[in-house]
Protein backbone atom coordinates (compact mmCIF):
# COMPACT_ATOMS: atom_id res chain seq x y z
CA UNK A 1 0.00 0.00 0.00
CA UNK A 2 2.74 2.47 0.97
CA UNK A 3 5.69 0.61 -0.61
CA UNK A 4 7.30 -0.95 2.47
CA UNK A 5 6.92 -4.54 1.32
CA UNK A 6 8.20 -3.62 -2.16
CA UNK A 7 11.37 -2.11 -0.67
CA UNK A 8 12.00 -5.13 1.53
CA UNK A 9 11.26 -7.42 -1.45
CA UNK A 10 13.99 -5.73 -3.49
CA UNK A 11 16.49 -6.24 -0.66
CA UNK A 12 15.46 -9.90 -0.35
CA UNK A 13 15.90 -10.27 -4.12
CA UNK A 14 19.37 -8.70 -3.90
CA UNK A 15 20.32 -11.27 -1.26
CA UNK A 16 19.10 -14.16 -3.42
CA UNK A 17 20.97 -12.83 -6.43
CA UNK A 18 24.14 -12.26 -4.38
CA UNK A 19 24.15 -16.02 -3.73
CA UNK A 20 23.67 -16.85 -7.41
CA UNK A 21 19.90 -17.29 -7.40
CA UNK A 22 17.16 -15.74 -9.47
CA UNK A 23 14.10 -14.00 -8.07
CA UNK A 24 11.04 -12.32 -9.54
CA UNK A 25 8.95 -9.78 -7.65
CA UNK A 26 5.15 -9.81 -7.88
CA UNK A 27 2.25 -8.24 -6.00
CA UNK A 28 -1.29 -9.31 -5.12
CA UNK A 29 -4.26 -7.22 -6.18
CA UNK A 30 -5.57 -4.45 -4.00
CA UNK A 31 -9.10 -5.02 -2.70
CA UNK A 32 -9.82 -1.59 -1.24
CA UNK A 33 -11.70 0.93 -3.41
CA UNK A 34 -9.76 3.97 -4.62
CA UNK A 35 -11.95 6.23 -2.46
CA UNK A 36 -10.70 4.48 0.69
CA UNK A 37 -7.08 4.43 -0.51
CA UNK A 38 -7.26 8.18 -1.17
CA UNK A 39 -8.51 8.84 2.37
CA UNK A 40 -5.59 6.77 3.67
CA UNK A 41 -3.16 8.82 1.52
CA UNK A 42 -1.96 5.52 0.01
CA UNK A 43 -0.19 5.97 -3.32
CA UNK A 44 -1.78 2.88 -4.86
CA UNK A 45 -0.18 -0.11 -6.51
CA UNK A 46 2.94 0.11 -8.63
CA UNK A 47 2.34 -0.42 -12.33
CA UNK A 48 5.94 -1.66 -12.66
CA UNK A 49 5.35 -4.77 -10.50
CA UNK A 50 3.24 -7.50 -12.15
CA UNK A 51 0.40 -9.24 -10.34
CA UNK A 52 0.81 -12.87 -9.29
CA UNK A 53 -1.82 -15.55 -9.80
CA UNK A 54 -1.97 -18.92 -8.04
CA UNK A 55 -1.14 -20.66 -11.34
CA UNK A 56 1.93 -18.46 -11.81
CA UNK A 57 3.11 -19.02 -8.23
CA UNK A 58 2.79 -22.76 -8.77
CA UNK A 59 5.60 -22.59 -11.36
CA UNK A 60 8.15 -21.73 -8.64
CA UNK A 61 9.92 -24.22 -6.37
CA UNK A 62 10.43 -21.73 -3.53
CA UNK A 63 9.17 -18.28 -2.63
CA UNK A 64 9.57 -15.54 -0.06
CA UNK A 65 6.27 -13.82 0.61
CA UNK A 66 5.94 -10.26 1.84
CA UNK A 67 2.99 -9.70 4.16
CA UNK A 68 1.79 -6.29 5.31
CA UNK A 69 0.01 -6.66 8.62
CA UNK A 70 -3.47 -5.63 9.61
CA UNK A 71 -4.30 -5.89 13.32
CA UNK A 72 -1.63 -8.52 13.96
CA UNK A 73 -2.68 -10.72 11.05
CA UNK A 74 -2.40 -10.80 7.28
CA UNK A 75 -4.65 -8.34 5.42
CA UNK A 76 -7.70 -9.02 3.27
CA UNK A 77 -5.70 -8.59 0.06
CA UNK A 78 -3.36 -11.42 1.04
CA UNK A 79 -6.25 -13.60 2.21
CA UNK A 80 -8.13 -12.95 -1.05
CA UNK A 81 -5.13 -14.28 -2.98
CA UNK A 82 -4.92 -17.47 -0.93
CA UNK A 83 -8.69 -17.98 -1.14
CA UNK A 84 -8.13 -18.45 -4.89
CA UNK A 85 -5.79 -21.43 -4.37
CA UNK A 86 -8.40 -24.16 -4.05
CA UNK A 87 -7.08 -25.88 -7.18
CA UNK A 88 -3.54 -25.99 -5.78
CA UNK A 89 -4.87 -27.23 -2.43
CA UNK A 90 -6.79 -30.08 -4.11
CA UNK A 91 -4.04 -31.07 -6.54
CA UNK A 92 -1.02 -30.47 -4.27
CA UNK A 93 0.25 -27.71 -6.54
CA UNK A 94 2.20 -26.10 -3.69
CA UNK A 95 2.99 -29.35 -1.85
CA UNK A 96 6.66 -29.59 -0.89
CA UNK A 97 7.46 -26.05 -2.03
CA UNK A 98 9.70 -23.96 0.20
CA UNK A 99 8.35 -20.73 1.66
CA UNK A 100 9.52 -17.91 3.91
CA UNK A 101 8.00 -14.59 4.93
CA UNK A 102 8.93 -10.99 5.53
CA UNK A 103 6.54 -8.62 7.22
CA UNK A 104 5.66 -4.95 7.61
CA UNK A 105 3.77 -3.63 10.64
CA UNK A 106 2.94 -0.16 11.89
CA UNK A 107 4.82 -0.66 15.15
CA UNK A 108 6.74 -3.03 17.39
CA UNK A 109 3.52 -4.40 18.82
CA UNK A 110 1.89 -4.61 15.40
CA UNK A 111 2.16 -8.36 15.04
CA UNK A 112 5.22 -9.36 13.03
CA UNK A 113 5.46 -12.75 14.75
CA UNK A 114 1.69 -13.30 15.02
CA UNK A 115 1.33 -12.62 11.28
CA UNK A 116 4.01 -15.21 10.49
CA UNK A 117 2.25 -17.68 12.80
CA UNK A 118 -1.11 -17.01 11.16
CA UNK A 119 0.41 -17.70 7.74
CA UNK A 120 1.57 -21.13 8.93
CA UNK A 121 -2.00 -22.45 8.76
CA UNK A 122 -2.22 -21.62 5.06
CA UNK A 123 1.23 -23.08 4.38
CA UNK A 124 0.38 -26.25 6.31
CA UNK A 125 -2.87 -26.82 4.44
CA UNK A 126 -0.88 -26.60 1.20
CA UNK A 127 1.93 -28.84 2.49
CA UNK A 128 4.61 -26.17 2.12
CA UNK A 129 7.94 -26.31 3.92
CA UNK A 130 8.61 -23.19 5.98
CA UNK A 131 12.16 -21.84 6.03
CA UNK A 132 12.62 -19.24 8.80
CA UNK A 133 15.38 -16.65 8.92
CA UNK A 134 16.52 -17.99 12.29
CA UNK A 135 19.49 -16.55 14.16
CA UNK A 136 22.43 -18.36 12.51
CA UNK A 137 23.03 -15.75 9.79
CA UNK A 138 21.48 -12.72 11.45
CA UNK A 139 22.30 -12.93 15.16
CA UNK A 140 24.17 -9.59 15.34
CA UNK A 141 21.26 -7.71 13.78
CA UNK A 142 18.47 -9.54 15.58
CA UNK A 143 20.20 -9.10 18.95
CA UNK A 144 21.07 -5.44 18.33
CA UNK A 145 19.08 -3.17 20.64
CA UNK A 146 20.75 0.09 19.55
CA UNK A 147 18.10 0.86 16.96
CA UNK A 148 14.40 0.19 16.60
CA UNK A 149 13.92 -2.22 13.72
CA UNK A 150 11.57 -4.79 12.34
CA UNK A 151 12.34 -8.43 11.72
CA UNK A 152 12.65 -11.53 13.85
CA UNK A 153 13.83 -15.12 13.51
CA UNK A 154 10.59 -15.68 11.56
CA UNK A 155 11.80 -13.35 8.80
CA UNK A 156 12.92 -9.87 7.86
CA UNK A 157 10.60 -6.97 8.57
CA UNK A 158 10.07 -3.27 8.86
CA UNK A 159 8.00 -0.80 10.85
CA UNK A 160 5.92 1.57 8.74
CA UNK A 161 4.55 3.90 11.41
CA UNK A 162 0.84 4.36 12.01
CA UNK A 163 0.53 6.62 8.96
CA UNK A 164 2.91 4.66 6.71
CA UNK A 165 5.52 7.44 6.70
CA UNK A 166 8.47 5.48 8.13
CA UNK A 167 10.41 3.75 5.36
CA UNK A 168 12.67 0.70 5.90
CA UNK A 169 15.99 1.63 7.53
CA UNK A 170 19.40 0.53 6.31
CA UNK A 171 19.48 -2.04 9.12
CA UNK A 172 16.11 -3.46 8.07
CA UNK A 173 17.16 -3.56 4.41
CA UNK A 174 20.41 -5.25 5.42
CA UNK A 175 18.46 -7.84 7.40
CA UNK A 176 16.24 -8.44 4.37
CA UNK A 177 19.30 -8.99 2.17
CA UNK A 178 20.68 -11.44 4.73
CA UNK A 179 17.30 -13.18 4.77
CA UNK A 180 17.34 -13.52 0.97
CA UNK A 181 20.88 -14.92 1.11
CA UNK A 182 20.10 -17.47 3.82
CA UNK A 183 16.82 -18.51 2.19
CA UNK A 184 18.57 -19.16 -1.11
CA UNK A 185 21.45 -21.01 0.57
CA UNK A 186 18.88 -23.32 2.18
CA UNK A 187 16.74 -24.00 -0.90
CA UNK A 188 19.73 -24.31 -3.24
CA UNK A 189 20.68 -27.50 -1.38
CA UNK A 190 17.49 -29.15 -2.62
CA UNK A 191 17.38 -31.20 -5.81
CA UNK A 192 14.16 -29.98 -7.45
CA UNK A 193 14.38 -32.51 -10.30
Amino acid sequence: MYGHIAKIAEAEKAGIEAQGGKADVYQVKETLPQEVLSKMHAPGQSSSIPFISPDELEKYDAFLLGIPTRYGNFPTQWKAFWDQTGKQWQTGGFYGKYVGVFISTASQGGGQESTALAAMSTFTHHGMIYVPLGYATAFATLANLEEVRGGSPWGAGTFAGADGSRMPTEQELGLAKTHGESFYKTVSKVNFA
